[in-house]
Formats: structure tokens, C-alpha cells, sequence
């Protein structure tokens, strides 16, 4: 006979489980729900962050594991606000981290007659009213945390005046903000959100997807429940800032009588150390001209990330690395830059790029000839197979890798020593140039043709090996350097409330040469330059005439898994 796998057996199976999915196993165990429906419903009010992946793919994956569905709704219900241009940005986010929507995007607009027709429902039931008290006087009335509230001398209206007021206000005949629905719940709740909620205002302001037709919205605590019941929502996830809202969200789906109510759930927001993510710090940022857009390299919106480098798989491990909990707490940024170098150690080419040159000339080497060195793309991964490097009389070398005087422990270049160029020969630094500033122009080598690479050489050894590339092949590039945009060890915040900003957050090299594998490279094309860390063909500035590199992580780790 055939095993009938149970909630309980599948746990036992699977290991432990977050508390969300317990709350989840139990429900479908108990028959409260007969199916797991989850949804991500961003407001199309900006753009997403590090921050929305974690819900991102904290309910997609929910769906998938308990065979659901998952919904990506716009909560479009404030048009002063919201942009064709963030539906868009948000769409193509959440398609790029891999969540499955069936291909179907829903939006909270596409109700509002449901809306509308759920607001009668509670007026009908004595549960909402229209209000004419404006929106200081509705905040005076409203009390504090330890005075009640004082009821709106509007609060008795009888059914009949407030389906005649709310139609009008539809209608409109009334201007902005002259009056509202709410909700009729408790002025003397300790739980400020359930002292009559405005739950329908008057906005005359056309929307983006509904034009002109309606000139009432409802408010997003009315909205979201609605939606979520419409839509059989099961698992409404949301974060911790809404723990308070859940009394008012369970008050409408019961009010309004929807059978197998969605059930709110709240987990912990992650917050990410030395990085920018509110949206007026952001905007600022960008005004100022301090970042080129919200999609610059230094800050943490997904389309920034994506343009730096970072992969949709980089983002699932650190989301998964963090957990799920319901104790707020800041994860360090150098757990993100963990998890990019893991995903691609394995899977980029590792080629050469001379971010700060001098030039390299080899003394014996023969004038015009050309050798092509057949060089592994990934000594960690065969698969990646070969390319063929040139090699020639004049190199490029980091400007770092020669020193005329140098410390102990020092094994690269310097008068008399010998290094390996990698992949290549042993050379032997015989001299060197300078400028009239007293800057090292050239170094000058003799090399050694028995030290070819793969020659099976065993002759001497050397310490120090370092990259080059071949001056007259190479392809001019700018690359650019990134740091955290702010230092939260010296204060986020300076006193007067601006971003502490680190000056160095951005660093451009104008005069760089990658091997000439990389000219045909394009956008988003990473690539592990060896000895400097991995870097991304930037999306918006780089050409086939001027290529541009953005470094998405140094090669060095901070963190410890």
C-alpha cells in the first residue's frame, strides 16, 4: 500500500521548520485553509530594495513548497504617489529574483468597485460613517496613547444620511478632504489604529490605471485586507510595522464576512548595515547628484544591485543566510558580499586587468613577436574550458607590483628580483624609468625563455607572481571602484540630519587595459579580474567603444559562516 504522506511526516522529514511555516502546517493540518495562497503587494510608489527581496522570496517560496500560489499585486490605492514607471521597475525586479506569478500581475485598482460595494456593506451594517471633521480636528479627536478619543459629532448619522453622503462623495460633489469614510470600531481603544480608521477619502487626481473614473480611493488598512480577501489570499505576510494594524485588518475581513478570512502574519524587516535604503534619503541623494540614480552601484535597490553585478542566486542565499524571525536585528553588509563571491567563484572566467599601469618592457624578448598562451578561464572549474592570451615584448603591469626601495616581505618587482607573470615566464627586473615628477614610467625585465608556463620548468622558484596584459593588444577600460555610501561606525546621521556620506564611496580609473578577450563583452557580463577582485559590465554606461567595469565585490572577506 501506497504511503500517504502527512503534514507531520514531511517535517519530520524536511528538519525544522521557521514559524511561519508552522503556523502554515498547522492551518492546513486543522482544515482552516484547503490551500496556501501568498502575495507581494509593493505600493508603485518607488523602487524595490534588498529589503523587499527578503518578502519577495519569502512568499514565493512558501507558495512553491506548499504547491500555492503566489500573487504580485500593485496596492495602487494612492495615486499621488504612484507611477506606470515603478509598476514597471518593480515588475522586472521580481522577475529577475525568479518568482512565479503565473504571468499575471493584479493590482488593487482593478477592486475598487468591490471596494466600493464592500464600504456600503459596512455602512448598511452600522460600521462606517461619513465624517466631516477635517484631518487635524480627526487627529485631535483621536486622543493619545493614554487618553481615550473623543467621538465625531458625525458618529450617530443614520444609515440612510451616509449612503446618501458616501454616493455623493463617489458622485463628486464634495472637494478634497471635506469629508471621509470611517469606520465605526472604538474610540476607546487602547490600540490607536482602531479608533474609526478613515478608511475612504476624497481625491480628485487621476490614476494610472483607472484614469478619471473614480474620485474616492480607499485607504491602504481598508484596501489590503479586501484584496487579499478577493484574491483567497491565505497567508497575508507582511512585516513587523504592521502588528498593530492586524486588529484593525482581522475587523474588516470579519465585518465584511468573507469566508476563510486571510490570516496576517508578521516577520522582522531586514535591515542591512552601511548602506541607504529610505526613500527620502534616497531621493535627496539623487538631486543632489551625490549617485547618478536609483539604480547607482553603491546603493541597495534591486536594479542598483543588478547593475553592480549581484545575481538573482547571491540574493536568494543571503535571504536564506538571514532566516526568518520576529526580533528586529542588522545583518552585516559583508554577509551580502559573502554570498556574490560564492556564487561566482565558481562560475565566472577569471581574466586579467591592469587597473593602475606602468608599463612593463621585456629587454630580450624578440622585437614583433607574438606568443598566444592557452590559459584556463577558471582553475576551480575545468568546464569553463580555455582562451588563448597574447603575450608580447610590451606589457602592462600594476603600478603596485614594482617597488624601487621596498619593505621586508615584499616579492614582486623591485631591482634584482624575479617574479613570475602568470601564465607566462620568470622576469627579472634589470631597471627602471622615471618622469620628470619622479613617477616610475616603465620597468624594465629580462626573462627567462626554459620558465614558460607549463614548460614543466623546476629549475629555481620564485615568490611573487603578478597579472599583466599585452600593451598592444590591450582594450583601454574605465573601471569603478565602490565603498559603503555611509559609515554607520561613525554615525549614520550627522547632527543636523543629513547622511554621514564616505567621500571615497566611489572611485574612478579612467586608464585601465583588460585582456583582449573582454572587447566583446555586454551588459552585466562579469567577470572575476584576477588579483583585483569581480566586476560587472555597467548597463548604462558602457559601449563597445568605452568599455565600463563596476566592482561588485574585492576578492578579501570580512565575514565568517
Amino acid at each position: 500500500m501506497e504511503e500517504v504522506k502527512t503534514v507531520e511526516s514531511v517535517e519530520n522529514e524536511a528538519g525544522s521548520k521557521n514559524f511561519i511555516e508552522q503556523i502554515i502546517e498547522k492551518d492546513l493540518n486543522e482544515g482552516v485553509y484547503d490551500h496556501v495562497t501568498t502575495r507581494f503587494p509593493p505600493e508603485p510608489n518607488g523602487y524595490l530594495h534588498i529589503g523587499h527581496a527578503k518578502s519577495i522570496l519569502l512568499n514565493d517560496g512558501l507558495a512553491k513548497k506548499y504547491n500555492g500560489a503566489f500573487h504580485l499585486r500593485f496596492d495602487d490605492t494612492n495615486p499621488t504617489k504612484e507611477k506606470s514607471e515603478f509598476v514597471q521597475s518593480i515588475k522586472e525586479d521580481v522577475d529577475w529574483l525568479g518568482a512565479d506569478y503565473k504571468g499575471k500581475v493584479l493590482f488593487a485598482s482593478d477592486y475598487f468597485e468591490q471596494m466600493y460595494e464592500a464600504a456600503i456593506k459596512l455602512i448598511k451594517k452600522g460600521k462606517a460613517y461619513v465624517c466631516d471633521l477635517t484631518a487635524e480636528e480627526i487627529r485631535e479627536y483621536r486622543g493619545t496613547l493614554t487618553e481615550p478619543g473623543r467621538e465625531s459629532p458625525y458618529r450617530n448619522r443614520s444609515v440612510e444620511e451616509n449612503l446618501l453622503l458616501f454616493e455623493e462623495m463617489k458622485n463628486g460633489k464634495y472637494e478634497d478632504g471635506s469629508k471621509v469614510l470611517r469606520a465605526k470600531i472604538d474610540m476607546a481603544s487602547p490600540n490607536m489604529n482602531m479608533r474609526d480608521p478613515v478608511i475612504y477619502r476624497v481625491a480628485h487626481m487621476s490614476h494610472h490605471n483607472t484614469g478619471d473614473k473614480w474620485c474616492i480611493y480607499p485607504m491602504y488598512d481598508f484596501a489590503h485586507p479586501v484584496e487579499d480577501a478577493i484574491e483567497k489570499v491565505t497567508h497575508s505576510i507582511c512585516t513587523l510595522e504592521f502588528e498593530d494594524h492586524r486588529p484593525l485588518y482581522e475587523w474588516v475581513v470579519r465585518e465584511l464576512e468573507y469566508p476563510q478570512p486571510p490570516k496576517q502574519i508578521e516577520f522582522a524587516k531586514l535591515y542591512l548595515t552601511n548602506v541607504v535604503t529610505g526613500k527620502r534619503y534616497i531621493k535627496k541623494l539623487v538631486e543632489d547628484g551625490i549617485v547618478d540614480g536609483w539604480d547607482d552601484p553603491r546603493l541597495v535597490s534591486l536594479n542598483a544591485l543588478r547593475r553592480r553585478g549581484f545575481t538573482p542566486e547571491s540574493i536568494r542565499m543571503f535571504v536564506e543566510l538571514c532566516g526568518i524571525s520576529k526580533s528586529n536585528s542588522s545583518v552585516d553588509y559583508a554577509m551580502l558580499e559573502y554570498c556574490i563571491r560564492e556564487d561566482l567563484k565558481l562560475k565566472r572566467s577569471r581574466v586579467m586587468a591592469v587597473l593602475e599601469p606602468i608599463k612593463l618592457v621585456i629587454d630580450n624578448y624578440p622585437e614583433n613577436q607574438v606568443e598566444y598562451f592557452d590559459v584556463m578561464n577558471n582553475q576551480e572549474n575545468e568546464a569553463l574550458g580555455t582562451r588563448k592570451v597574447p603575450f608580447s615584448k610590451v606589457l602592462y603591469i600594476e603600478k603596485t607590483d614594482f617597488m624601487e626601495e621596498p619593505p621586508k616581505k615584499y616579492f614582486r618587482l623591485f631591482p634584482g628580483n624575479e617574479v613570475r607573470l602568470m601564465n607566462a615566464y620568470f622576469v627579472k627586473c634589470e631597471s627602471f624609468v622615471k618622469d620628470e615628477a619622479g613617477n616610475v614610467t616603465e620597468v624594465h625585465c629580462t626573462y627567462d625563455p626554459q620558465t614558460r608556463s607549463g614548460s614543466g620548468f623546476t629549475g629555481r622558484k620564485v615568490k611573487g607572481t603578478i597579472h599583466w596584459v599585452s600593451a598592444e593588444h590591450a582594450v583601454p577600460a574605465e573601471v569603478r571602484l565602490y565603498e559603503n555610501i555611509v559609515d554607520e561606525e561613525k554615525g549614520k546621521l550627522n547632527e543636523d540630519g543629513s547622511l554621514n556620506l564616505n567621500p571615497n564611496s566611489l572611485t574612478i580609473l579612467k586608464n585601465c587595459y583588460v585582456e583582449p578577450s573582454l572587447k566583446e563583452t555586454k551588459a552585466y557580463d562579469s567577470f572575476q579580474f584576477v588579483r583585483n577582485g569581480y566586476f560587472c559590465v555597467d548597463a548604462k554606461d558602457s559601449s563597445k567603444e568605452h568599455l565600463v567595469f563596476n566592482r561588485i565585490v574585492s576578492l578579501k572577506s570580512s565575514f565568517k559562516i
